[in-house]
């Protein structure tokens, strides 16, 4: 028996999926009535990412911190309603930031209605969130004010780019942390404050939300490239949607900096093909292609592994149980098949475990170094 969507979670207490599954039930009925109007338009637009369906790992996570306490208490559902509409709020907006081509599956939001739309039906799930949270107390209002302040911040770092002599992949590091793992972390956060588990469950919740929500887009960035679908069986389209919408992943991140420590023509050029060729489909699948061979590419995959070795690190203070084993898989379906160590492949000249305070060492290694510390509550 699994978990219904396709993170395909299956946990190992019957009673307790089955109980876990009737709340993801309740979820969804609870975002139906919540994206409701009185305007039909209004609806339409709004439970149109709601109707899509997703992994619903958000609600999914709130619902398993909540087993750390009183999973029944009447907060639990009402708090995974409220992180899946932010959620899906950022998406509306995301939509017109990225000006992406498609969203979960389905045609982007402003493709049916005009940008102005698409944004004020991601305020409309704000305010549908912020009216649940109300009634959650005001420790719950602060806890997801201080989250959506660490998104806004991932937004605006990623908009502006590194300043400086600051390394691109410690940046990218800090914006994914920002703009993917505070989410998530709030989630483990709310669920442990609706159920009364403490404040050493909810801190512990809050440190595995945020490095699991990195690794998600991490094990993302690597997909984007392997061709493979998305984290979590999420489909992705064709091979190198996002770099062909103009961002630089991990993996093309890693190849910039071994280009500048090798000095490698042969990388300057495919640095060249993937930033610049976009517009020549031949030749852009053969970048792809030359990429996916690439060591980058196994870095990437590392990078990912770590932080959800990471991840499975941050619940040791929780106790053993059917919950904190569901988590634990969680880490394992996220990085599924990647390696856990740096590939024999890497040349001599990008070595695998330089010292962390060395200046001469390449900004490559910095995401292999140090892992972003989370945002005190």
């Amino acid at each position: 028996m699994t978990l219904p969507g396709p993170m395909g979670l299956s946990m190992r207490d019957r009673a307790a999926e089955a109980e876990v599954r009737a709340g993801l039930a309740e979820v969804e009925a609870g975002l139906l009535a919540a994206t409701k109007s009185d305007v039909p338009f209004i609806t339409e637009a709004a439970q149109r990412l709601v109707r899509a369906g997703g992994k619903r790992l958000r609600p999914l996570l709130v619902l398993l911190a909540a087993r750390f306490g009183d999973p029944e208490a009447p907060g639990v559902v009402p708090s995974a309603v409220v992180v899946e509409l932010t959620h899906l709020a950022t998406l509306h907006h995301d939509d017109v930031l990225d000006d992406a081509e498609a969203r979960r599956r389905t045609p982007r939001t402003d493709a049916h209605w005009d940008n102005s739309v698409a944004v004020l039906t991601g305020d409309f799930l704000f305010a549908r969130a912020s009216h649940l949270l109300a009634d959650l107390g005001p420790e719950a209002v602060r806890i997801q004010a201080d989250a959506f302040r660490q998104l806004v911040t991932g937004q605006i770092l990623e908009t502006a780019g590194p300043s400086g002599d600051r390394d691109p992949v410690e940046h990218y590091l800090e914006v994914l942390a920002g703009r993917t793992g505070s989410l998530i972390a709030v989630s483990g956060r709310l669920g442990a404050l609706a159920s009364g588990a403490g404040p050493e469950v909810a801190g512990a919740l809050a440190r595995y939300g945020e490095l699991l929500g990195v690794a998600c887009r991490l094990a993302e960035d690597v997909l984007d490239i392997a061709g493979a679908g998305g984290a979590g069986g999420v489909p992705r389209g064709c091979p190198g949607t996002t770099l062909r919408e103009g961002f630089a992943t991990l993996p093309l991140l890693y190849l910039r900096a071994r280009a500048e420590a090798t000095g490698s023509d042969e990388d300057r050029e495919l640095c060249d093909l993937l930033t610049t060729g976009r517009a020549d489909e031949p030749r852009y699948a053969d970048a792809l292609r030359r990429l996916r061979a690439h060591p980058a590419l196994d870095l990437a995959r590392v990078a990912a592994a770590r932080y959800a070795d990471q991840a499975r690190t941050a619940l040791a203070p929780l106790p053993a149980g059917a919950a904190r084993g569901a988590l634990e898989d969680l880490c394992d379906l996220v990085t599924r098949g990647r390696p856990a160590s740096l590939p024999a492949s890497l040349p001599a000249s990008l070595p695998a475990s330089p010292p962390a305070s060395s200046p001469a060492s390449p900004p490559l290694v910095a995401a292999e170094q140090r892992l972003p510390e989370p945002a005190q509550p």
